[in-house]
């Protein structure tokens, strides 16, 4: 399976047979959570709130819910609705709040720029309203509290996933483990199950860091292998003891088991809704497959399979009244197959579990990416397979907790407990941010976002208040997690837009740095110096401090800022914005390197070659403009130079040469297309012009000719563009150092309390104890020149 950066199937032109293929690849990525739920369902409800009667009221109420659950939330939300808001196809909480952030000025992000609305993947599906906009969005667009706020819910649903990655493997491979109970008396099998579960989950997190790409090819037909297995004992189950089974399908069971368990019943819910663990994982791996694939694995493999094996076992346990004490699925399990029925259901847990700790480490790099979490270690684990990584930090730490997890609660009731109160928190915050993007994004009336709210929200808040009245039984683990994570990703995120903040109120203007030289005692040493900040203009204060305490700067100087924009990902083509700072002769340029929540981050070697690359390009483009201008040929005066201010930045990209017209002009709105031919290149370099807001350009085509006209101007030009391009290229051979900022920061005097324990203790805390930005980018120490900065904020 290729995931390759950029690569998206289009259901509109996708094969049948390609459609099914990703169907089946699906089964082992993304339903793996959800398709072992009938190890520990039954368990978890009938642990303590309820007991199985002779009536048989309480298991056919427990299967009635069971299934309008699984048709409700999955089915109808998911399936049919939520698949539906997906960012450029990927899903995922990050994804529905990036919509909101391009549709709606809501977004807390720094640096932003009116180039980024131009990426090809920062489209608007639906045009924004101008005549009659949306009421909710001018309230979010207005309050800047409520921007927090959303912040705040997407955080806590983030947090919630990390959660469910801590509980998931636990409550997995306990309950296929349990499965021990049944062939074990009660004294020896408590002592068997334990040291089983935690020796594969040690050996589950200890071969994380090899990746899943060797072994991923098995991973969808286990899961299948396993679904075949639970439908195919739920048929056996249900034509041998009880054919009539299927009458409590109907919603009056569910109102019969209501009304005779009352607060029981009401409880119970709490083990009832562990049947949808897992379906968040549809919209979170929608970016691996298709809408179509996740459709037709869910409605037609899935979905049935489930509904087969909840009916077997309601069918054998309405038989069978005296083995209320140990309600499992392995009860219903015929002993010819109980053996082979293990040893796939372990399989099946594994893989499951797999699959959440992959989203757990994607979803904590999406939050990185975003200034959301603090920096981490980030290894890419396949280089072929997009998306793989691993993340060594968190890794550890989901076992250790994973393996206190299984210890401390050592049975399937209160793993369950907490397990579920994080499943319908993440519920929650989706079915939230879903609503918003059908009024903002989807431009639909108030009145559909408020019904698809109030419906699929009520039947989530009966099962989180369920969960939630089991505070003490172990739901409290996951709100704890939660809140504990949600303050450190807060803080940060607080403090980093605070840094920025000091950053531009304290840059450094541009004659500052034009006006350094020699009669100032300034030498220009040898080199490329990349001057890393997250500022988009001007000159960082961290580089001023650098020639104020060693009056020296490199020959060649690359401002950098690696920044973050809210789409998925930035196609190659159009990650680099370049453009110069200051004249020619200074040999000053900035580069604003673009990246998505998903996309991943260059090593520092590619990264370095790439960057010359795009400097050579754009030095190229930007004598042969000059040189067009120069030209008694000129087609279009519009073009204007920025002389020595920094109003106009290119996208530089490469394209093919096939097919390009000498001269071609076409209307745009701050944008103008350049492409400049090369006699001594096989390629066109694609250029886009950046210009300030509210400027007016002609995307143009430029093609220079081998013939054209050598005046002593045009000469002058190609010498001054010859000698710029070996004077980077000696820089190069010379070295490359990499000149970052050290920041210590402390809030000012005069802040409150919360700000001064969040910036003085909470947020210097983490950076002392998390990587910092130097091994993030993975630069070289020997390369490495870093500036200290306290910053008062």
């Amino acid at each position: 399976m290729d995931l390759n950066n950029g690569k998206r199937w289009s259901t509109s032109k996708d094969s049948w047979k390609t459609t099914l293929l990703l169907a089946y690849q699906s089964l082992g990525v993304v339903y793996g959570d959800l398709s072992i739920s009938p190890l520990y369902v039954y368990k978890s409800t009938f642990a303590e709130d309820i007991h199985h009667s002779e009536t048989n009221e309480e298991i056919l109420g427990v299967l009635s819910f069971v299934f309008w659950t699984l048709t409700l939330v999955p089915l109808f939300k998911y399936v049919f609705v939520v698949l539906r808001a997906d960012d450029n196809g990927e899903g995922g909480t990050f994804a529905l709040y990036s919509l909101i952030c391009r549709h709606a000025k809501v977004s807390l992000l720094p640096n932003r720029q009116v180039a980024d609305e131009s990426l090809s993947t920062y489209k608007l599906e639906h045009p924004p309203e101008k005549k009659h906009r949306s009421k909710v969005k001018l309230l979010l667009e207005k309050h800047k509290s409520l921007h927090t706020a959303l912040l705040v819910l997407v955080l806590l649903g983030t947090c919630m996933v990390i959660g469910d990655g801590l509980l998931t493997p636990a409550i997995s491979v306990f309950s296929a483990v349990s499965g021990l109970e049944v062939s074990m008396s009660k004294e020896h099998h408590q002592y068997a199950v334990m040291p089983i579960t935690c020796f594969i989950l040690i050996c589950l997190f200890a071969l994380q860091h090899y990746g899943t790409h060797r072994v991923g090819f098995i991973f969808a037909p286990v899961v299948l292998v396993w679904l075949l297995c639970i439908s195919s004992l739920g048929l056996y189950n249900i034509f041998t003891w009880n054919p009539h089974v299927y009458k409590a399908l109907s919603p009056y069971y569910m109102f019969k088991f209501l009304k005779k368990t009352r607060k029981g019943g009401w409880m119970s819910l709490g083990g009832i809704l562990l049947c949808i663990t897992g379906s968040e994982a549809m919209f979170a791996d929608l970016g691996h497959f298709s809408y179509t694939a996740i459709q037709i694995a869910f409605t037609f493999l899935v979905y049935p399979a489930l509904i087969l094996a909840y009916m077997g076992q309601a069918a054998y346990l309405s038989k069978h009244h005296s083995i209320s004490y140990q309600i499992s699925f392995y009860v219903s399990v015929p002993e010819k197959v109980m053996w082979p029925v293990f040893v796939v259901a372990i399989l099946a847990s594994v893989v499951g579990s797999q699959a959440i700790i992959s989203g757990t480490f994607s979803i904590i790099n999406q939050s990185q990416s975003l200034g959301c979490f603090p920096r981490v270690k980030v290894v890419h684990t396949s280089d072929k397979v997009h998306g793989q990584i691993y993340i060594p930090e968190i890794n550890w730490m989901l076992m250790i907790l994973c393996i206190a997890v299984t210890i401390g609660f050592r049975d399937t009731k209160h793993i369950g407990n907490a397990s579920g109160i994080a499943v319908m928190a993440v519920m929650l915050v989706t079915t939230c941010l879903t609503s918003l993007v059908i009024i903002i994004c989807w431009h639909k009336p108030p009145i559909i976002a408020l019904s698809f709210l109030l419906f699929f929200g009520s039947i989530e808040l009966l099962y989180f208040s369920a969960s939630l009245m089991k505070f003490l039984e172990g739901a409290w683990l996951p709100i704890l997690l939660a809140l504990f994570l949600v303050t450190i990703m807060f803080v940060w995120h607080y403090a980093t837009i605070k840094k920025y903040e000091y950053d531009l109120h304290n840059k450094v203007s541009l004659e500052w740095l034009l006006a350094l030289g020699p009669s100032l005692g300034i030498a220009r040493v040898p080199g490329i110096g990349i001057v890393f900040t997250d500022l988009t203009s001007g000159i960082p204060a961290n580089f001023s401090r650098f020639v104020t305490n060693l009056p020296a700067f490199h020959r060649v100087l690359v401002f950098v800022c690696i920044k973050s924009v809210p789409v998925p990902y930035v196609p190659p083509a159009e990650r680099y914005l370049v453009g110069r700072v200051g004249p020619a002769d200074h040999r000053s340029y900035r580069c604003i390197v673009r990246y998505g929540y998903r996309d991943v981050h260059q090593d520092i070697d590619s990264f370095e070659s790439e960057l010359v690359e795009k400097l050579a390009d754009f030095i190229c483009y930007d004598w042969c403009k000059r040189h067009s201008t120069t030209s008694p040929r000129k087609q279009d005066d519009g073009s204007h130079s920025c002389g020595s201010s920094e109003c106009r930045l290119a996208v530089i990209g490469t394209v093919g040469l096939s097919g390009t017209t000498p001269f071609e002009i076409e209307e745009s709105v701050q944008l103008a297309s350049v492409s400049v031919g090369f006699p001594t290149v096989e390629s066109v370099t694609d250029v886009t012009e950046m210009e300030p807001v509210g400027v007016v350009e002609r995307r143009v085509r430029f093609a220079i000719d081998n013939t054209s006209d050598s005046d002593a101007a045009q000469s002058e030009i190609h010498l001054q563009w010859q000698e710029e391009l070996k004077e980077l290229t000696e820089s190069r051979q010379a070295g490359t150092a990499f000149i970052l900022g050290h920041s210590h920061v402390k809030a000012k005097q005069g802040s409150s309390l919360p700000k001064r324990l969040a910036i003085n203790f909470g947020y210097n805390f983490l950076r002392r104890n998390c990587r910092g930005p130097d091994v993030a980018l993975k630069v070289p120490p020997v390369s490495l020149l870093e500036v200290g900065m306290v910053y008062v904020v």
